[in-house]
Parts: C-alpha cells; sequence; structure tokens
C-alpha cells in the first residue's frame, strides 16, 4: 500500500528510498538508488533472489517527477538513482562531505548532477520552491553508542552525514529522515509530522531504538525504511510497529509488494 497522510502519499522502494508527494503535486524523494530499488533489481522481504526476479514497486515510481531530492552520506550516494527520480528543474540537497572521489562505486562527481545542486553542511536551512524549508541536521553513531566498536571506532563518524528535516505540500507537512544514525537525543527535540525510521540496526539505531525515540519525538505517523534490503539490515517491522503502536504513537507499514 501506499501510506497516506495528511495531503501526502508515501511511498518506500527499498533500502532508503521513499516518495512523497503532496496533494499539490510536489514530490521529494530520500536517498534514491542503489542495490536495484529503482531499476527492478531488488525483491522485498521474502520475495527471494534479487537477481531471479524485478521487485514490482521497482518500475511504478513516477520516472523524472522529483521537485526536492536529499543525499544524506556517500553510502547512499547514487548518480543514477538521482537522475532516474528528478525532474529537469529539481533541486538536490547534497551533504557537503558526499565525495565521488571517496566512494568505491561508479557514481558521477556531485558537480557533475544536470540539476540544481545545494551543498549543506550539517545545520543548515535551504528554502526550495514548492517545498519550503530543508533542514540539515547532523547525524552519525556515537563514539561511546550501541554501535560503537570496542576502540569507539563507528561505522558513520560525526561530520559524515546528515538528517533532513523537510516540509512538503500545501498545508506545509513536515518530514523527517535521520539517514544512518544513532538515535540521537537532538532529533527528540524536532517537531516532525511524519518520521521515516531507520530501523535495520548493525550499523544504525535499532526497531527497538527507533521505537523509543518516536515515543520522545512524538510525531503523527512513524513509517519505517532502510530495512531488509539487504540480510546486514534484517529487521522485525510487525514487532516494531507492535512496539510503536504500544507507545501510543501511530504507525504505518508499506510492504504491499511483498
Amino acid at each position: 500500500m501506499t501510506v497516506r497522510h495528511d495531503d501526502l502519499q508515501v511511498t518506500w522502494y527499498g533500502y532508503a528510498t521513499a516518495r512523497i508527494e503532496s496533494a499539490d503535486g510536489t514530490v521529494a524523494y530520500t536517498d534514491p538508488g542503489r542495490y536495484g530499488v529503482l531499476s527492478g533489481e531488488w525483491t522485498p522481504p521474502g520475495g527471494g533472489n534479487p537477481k531471479e526476479a524485478a521487485h514490482p514497486r521497482a518500475t511504478d515510481h513516477r520516472p523524472m517527477d522529483a521537485d526536492l531530492v536529499v543525499v544524506t552520506h556517500d553510502h547512499h550516494y547514487d548518480s543514477e538513482g538521482i537522475e532516474r527520480v528528478a525532474a529537469d528543474d529539481a533541486t538536490v540537497v547534497v551533504f557537503e562531505g558526499v565525495d565521488a572521489a571517496n566512494i568505491d562505486r561508479d557514481v558521477k562527481p556531485v558537480d557533475d548532477l544536470p540539476f540544481d545542486v545545494v551543498r549543506v553542511g550539517e545545520a543548515d536551512h535551504v528554502a526550495v520552491d514548492g517545498v519550503g524549508d530543508v533542514w540539515s541536521v547532523p547525524a552519525y553513531n556515537e563514539a561511546d553508542g550501541p554501535h560503537a566498536n570496542r576502540d569507539g571506532s563507528v561505522p558513520h563518524p560525526k561530520g559524515e552525514g546528515v538528517g533532513y528535516r523537510f516540509t512538503v505540500g500545501e498545508q506545509g507537512t513536515s518530514v523527517f529522515w535521520p539517514g544512518d544514525s544513532d538515535a540521537l537525543d537532538a532529533f527528540a527535540e524536532l517537531d516532525v509530522s511524519l518520521f521515516l525510521a531507520n530501523i535495520s540496526g548493525d550499523v544504525c539505531m535499532s526497531a527497538p531504538e527507533a521505537a523509543a525515540l518516536a515515543e520522545r519525538m512524538d510525531p503523527d505517523l512513524v513509517v519505517p525504511i532502510h530495512y531488509n534490503t539487504l540480510e546486514f539490515l534484517e529487521a522485525d517491522s510487525a514487532a516494531f510497529a507492535s512496539d510503536v503502536a504500544k507507545r501510543t504513537v501511530p504507525v504505518a507499514l508499506d510492504e504491499s509488494a511483498e
């Protein structure tokens, strides 16, 4: 199913890619691409070998209609994915630390993207026509947190990525996508209507950690994404939804492609 919230329609395509469309036709994408989620190679949880069957969602997105694309960090940067979804006049907001030279995949340099590209730091505001305010916030694993190694090293050190709070549509419905991060205390202070929760654990917040964060944030709706696309991202989404619901926070799953 496509999840409906206020005047928004939210569709998750796998990995970190979510499409948010408002009633006035404004479209935003989070971290589009990678692992075949937009090209038909990924299958949803329980869907078998991703090389043998196309995910039905991968080909039903409306190509090149995004007014806004946000990119959180190197791991989620996919220039081909951006070009699959962005309209000619799209604004592509990319964290300043994203550098194609440091990515061991075949991607275009950010500056070569044929769109209005805006680079942001860890705490910037960008005004985007038809979208409103796009606010970047620090997103990382804490050196003494639950996803740190014994030596204090982490998969996502501070300064290598951000999350985004942005508004979409005439109602100005706020959306928060934390990217790959721990469940940071600062996130709980954000005023958010729709929380796109990263529940995959391992390299970022786990489902229980995301549920506890949702309780503190108290959004109008939680929709989990970024799980089960790969083996190391496995998470029990039903258990997450039950946990969030018990905390009296509305939650919805978008898993109709299973």
